[in-house]
């Protein structure tokens, strides 16, 4: 492992952070801190806190000595100050002297000895730092650290390792009693530069922000080392089928499988994020895989976003995905019954004190294909795939110069249940499309405005374009996924669901947006231009809803198709037949999906719009219809029975509406001012 440390960088981080008025102690924090987090072989998701020791003063003038560590819901990997609360820290210190202390307690204190009221909760493990005497002090679950802890004897391993430049501390769950074991052990040896704590992870300290990060990256590279000494081939290939199914054919039966189903309310769906690679194979592929997957994590801060088990399915063969379908709703069904019966048992154990958890996986593990994280969010599927990552590559070098052996289940569910852990996740807001996929076709303002409604409301959303530049600077404003793709070229409709797929893991609302207004006297176009009109406005309606209808029965857990038609599907203009003729045959279409689907949970319905500004409507079509009928933009614009312009962001709101409308199906809601009504009265 490679030092990060750059001593210009570190002086503009002190420079910058200095004007804003953080001290150089803070800057020079905040500057190490993210080193450490941005190296994934260090931290990942929360797993570790850094702080330092300083002077701060308070709203009154006075000055206290404090430490600032690492914060609830800061991400190490681009820490701010505010990240770093100051805790005034001679009342931790004084905690030492206790026998014991509840963690409720143990949180009141830090609470009640903060610097700012409104500043995060400081870490589960700032006693820790507070009772070591080091100005910095670093803590990371550096993965080739946990591959020599996660052994027999990785004590022993550690001893032999470091030669008494770190100090062991065996495992105790975080908290007072972690502190205080791991101070006695700096206690004994107080010349030790850092400590090892056993299946947990490691903790280096020094006088300066370089000198603890330093020994950081130092110690972890004597593991690094060590694990190198390890066997080359440490996964013995099993024999599996030569043809096999894609992740992209596989995700949604998975995603299916394990959506979480109560009687009477629709399917809480989970993402799906697809990792492979040479790695993660060799892995997957292990002949003993059923084993020493099923040990457990590598660390126990990543339970709460793995659970303590990945699920494992057959390889899928090609060609065979009705075979792979029931045997993965097998697998479900027992890790299921699994994790029921791990709950009563511990929590039987604890008295019965504890609410479970659903029992979901959110890793599965597929032998020939890679892996898929789980997720209710595109961001916590892509974590649960992180984390994933992490525990082939520490358990491959931890089998590779022994037995990887994690803790027992009855540490490893204190973990999972402990109110502080939990805690880390009531942050997250469930938002009614929360868990679902979308893809929007067409990229303008419509499309736009309805990308952004549906992930504002939780959805993961996907959008496609011809324009490749205008899909990806959608998809980037709402963090989803822009594709370029003619929706008139199945071959691209296919490679776009594809990508969709792997990336989210299926579909769940298709808004089918895209297209095009071709004017003409009817008895006058050319058949080109005709066809041309009737591939973009009603072909690509029906090669989109019929590789999403694909997705969704695969899935079993429903869905909606959306339509964008238009009020020439009911209310024709003159010359706008090459545009009408095909949208009233999507206006069927989508009918006939209604029809053909509804027992499949599928909904199908449309929107019809008119006078939306957009790249049908455009500035220069405006002004001459406008110019033609006599009248100002504006009024041409508001020339309806509201006196109001529509907006994108109207349509939008509608597709929306539909897309939660659990109970419609077969139906078109007009968001025109009233025109088509005023006409047909």
């Amino acid at each position: 492992m490679k030092s990060q440390w750059n001593d210009d960088t570190a002086k503009s981080t002190v420079e910058a952070y200095g004007a804003d008025g953080a001290s150089e102690d803070v800057a020079l924090r905040v500057y190490t801190t993210r080193l450490l987090g941005r190296d994934p072989m260090l931290v990942l998701h929360g797993g570790g806190n850094t702080s330092v020791k300083t002077r701060s003063t308070d709203d009154l003038g006075n000055e206290h000595e404090v430490i600032a560590v690492k914060g609830s819901g800061a991400d190490m990997a681009d820490i701010e100050p505010w990240g770093l609360p100051a805790v005034k820290i001679e009342p931790l210190r004084e905690l030492r002297s206790l026998d014991a202390l509840s963690d409720e307690a143990m949180v009141n204190v830090q609470r009640l000895n903060l610097l700012d009221a409104s500043a995060p909760n400081p870490s589960v493990e700032t006693l820790l730092h507070a009772f070591l005497p080091h100005k910095f002090v670093d803590h990371t679950h550096a993965a080739a650290v946990l591959s020599l802890v996660d052994q027999p004897d990785g004590e022993a391993l550690a001893r032999e390792v470091y030669d008494g430049r770190m100090g062991i501390v065996p495992y105790i769950a975080p908290g007072f009693g972690l502190a205080k074991a791991a101070a006695e052990v700096f206690d004994e040896n107080p010349d030790v530069e850092g400590l090892i704590l056993h299946k947990h992870g490691i903790f280096t300290f020094g006088e300066t922000a370089r000198e603890a990060y330093d020994r950081m990256i130092e110690m972890v590279s004597l593991a690094e080392a060590r694990l190198r000494q390890g066997r080359p081939v440490v996964f013995p290939a099993r024999s599996i089928a030569s043809s096999l199914a894609t992740a992209a054919e596989i995700a949604p039966i998975l995603r299916g499988a394990c959506a979480i189903r109560e009687e009477g309310v629709e399917p809480v769906r989970l993402i799906a994020d697809f990792r492979t690679g040479p790695e993660i194979l060799d892995y997957v592929n292990g002949a003993e895989l059923a084993s020493y997957s099923q040990r457990g994590v590598v660390t126990p801060d990543h339970i709460i976003r793995t659970k303590n088990k990945p699920l494992v399915v057959p390889a899928p063969e090609s060609g065979k995905l009705e075979n792979f379908a029931r045997d993965v709703k097998e697998a479900v069904a027992k890790f299921v019954a699994d994790y029921d019966l791990y709950f009563d048992r511990e929590n039987a154990g604890v008295c019965g004190t504890k609410t479970k958890l659903d029992a979901m996986p959110r890793v599965v593990l597929v032998p020939g294909v890679g892996l898929f994280g789980l997720g209710n969010t595109a961001k916590a599927a892509g974590m649960a795939g992180d984390l994933a990552e992490n525990t082939v590559k520490v358990v491959t070098d931890a089998e590779a110069i022994g037995q990887y052996e994690p803790l027992p289940d009855s540490d490893l569910f204190a973990l999972e249940y402990w109110s502080l852990e939990q805690a880390k996740l009531k942050g997250a807001v469930t938002k009614p499309l929360t868990g679902q996929v979308a893809l929007v076709t067409g990229a303008g303002a419509i499309g736009a405005m309805t990308a952004k409604a549906l992930a504002a409301d939780g959805a993961a959303v996907a959008v496609i374009d011809i324009d490749g530049e205008l899909a990806e600077k959608v998809a980037t404003e709402i963090k989803g996924l822009g594709l370029q793709c003619d929706v008139t070229k199945p071959d691209a409709v296919a490679r776009s669901f594809e990508a969709m797929c792997d990336r989210f893991g299926g579909i769940d609302i298709l808004v089918s947006n895209a297209g095009a207004a071709w004017q003409g006297r009817i008895g006058d176009v050319d058949d080109e231009t005709l066809r041309k009109s009737f591939e973009l406005n009603f072909f690509a309606h029906q090669t989109v809803a019929q590789a999403t209808v694909r997705i969704m029965k695969k899935q079993s857990t429903g869905g909606a198709l959306l339509f964008n038609l238009s009020k020439q599907a009911v209310n024709p203009g003159a010359n706008f037949g090459p545009y009408g003729l095909p949208k009233a045959a999507t206006m069927l279409l989508m009918r006939q999906y209604a029809l053909d689907y509804g027992a499949d949970g599928i909904r199908s319905n449309g929107v019809n719009a008119d006078r939306i500004r957009s790249g049908i409507l455009t500035d220069e079509m405006i002004a001459a219809r406008s110019k033609a009928r006599g009248v100002s933009e504006a009024d041409y614009m508001s020339g309806n029975l509201l006196n109001a312009e529509v907006t994108a962001e109207d349509v939008a709101e509608a597709f929306l509406a539909l897309a939660k409308a659990r109970k419609t199906t077969g139906h078109i809601t007009t968001v025109d001012g009233g025109n088509i009504a005023a006409a047909l009265r």
